[in-house]
Formats: C-alpha cells, structure tokens, sequence
C-alpha cells in the first residue's frame, strides 16, 4: 500500500507550472491585433502565423512513370501503323500443281518399313462398381490414359518418321465373390 501512496505524492507533485505574466501578455497582445485587424479588414486576413498553417495537400506526380508510358503507346501506335501500311503480298490465284512422287516397285528409296510401337499408360483410374446395361453382376471400370507412338524408317536413306498420339481405354472387368 505505500508504494501507491509514494506515486500518489509524486504525481502532486508533476503539477504544471502556471504561465509566466509575459507569455499572457503577448497573447492577449496578439489576439487584441488579430480581432482589431479582422474588423477592419474582414476580406483580408493579415494575422501573422509564424508559419503554422497547414499546407494544402500536394499531388505528387512521378514524370519519368508518364514519360515511359507515353513513349511505350506511342512505340505500339508506330508499329500497328507500319503493319496497317504494309503491303499485302498476293498469292496467285491459280496454283502450280507439282506432280506427285511415282511410286514403283523397283524404286525402294520412298518406302518406309514399321519400325516400333510404344504404348506408354500415364494414368489409370478405378472408377469404382458400375452396372452396365443388360448385366446381371456389378462390374469394376477403370479408365486408362496412354500415348502410342508409332516409328517407321526407310532402311535405304535412314530417314525416319514418327506420329505420336493420345488415347484412352475404358475396361469392364467382372466382379465375382459376393
């Protein structure tokens, strides 16, 4: 309990002190001119501030941001407007027809024999017990996702040829045992 009664003297203590006889004399001064100058004047405010007033608020712009962005649409304008005024190249109506390849059985540089099959399975999903139609029992799906790619080469020049392509499989597997 004294240690309250220890803050509560200190705190009597921190009393402000009262304001020097001048410093009111200046106020009084000053609020006197402010008034005599407001009725004489009253669409001119001359009180001096000593520089407290507050500043208007200020709208910062960044030139260099403004500077780029106007330069980067007028680079875009410039290249739509040099691809507006290029002229288009016109293709020929009428098309050279190339003779297709003759095919002959003593020539064998143009044939490509099979070379490979690869079947890669990159997802397989168990979609549970499914009752198809016209079936007495459950039976289990599973739907597998694969890549099969197809290689043929011509054994004379060595060139290749490969055609890949995606697929999916659906099976109907039987379940027994119930």
């Amino acid at each position: 309990m004294s240690d309250f009664s220890e803050i509560e003297d200190k705190l009597r203590k921190l009393r402000p002190v009262p304001p020097s006889a001048d410093l009111m004399t200046r106020v009084e001064r000053a609020l006197a001119e402010a008034r005599h100058g407001e009725s004489l004047h009253r669409d001119e405010k001359s009180a001096s501030t000593a520089g407290v007033l507050p500043r208007g608020r200020r709208i910062h712009f960044n030139w260099l941001s403004l500077g780029l962005g106007l330069a980067a649409a007028a680079a875009l304008v410039l290249f739509a407007r040099i691809q507006l005024d290029r002229p288009v190249k016109k293709t020929p109506t009428l098309a050279a027809i190339t003779p297709a390849p003759a095919f002959s059985s003593t020539s064998s540089t143009a044939q490509f024999v099979p070379a490979g099959l690869t079947q890669v399975v990159y997802h397989t999903r168990d979609e549970g017990l499914h009752f198809p139609n016209n079936s007495e029992q459950p039976m289990r799906r599973v739907r597998s996702h694969t890549r099969e790619t197809l290689r043929w080469r011509n054994p004379t020049t060595g060139a290749s040829l490969r055609i890949s392509y995606p697929s999916e499989e659906v099976s109907l597997t039987p379940v027994s045992g119930q």
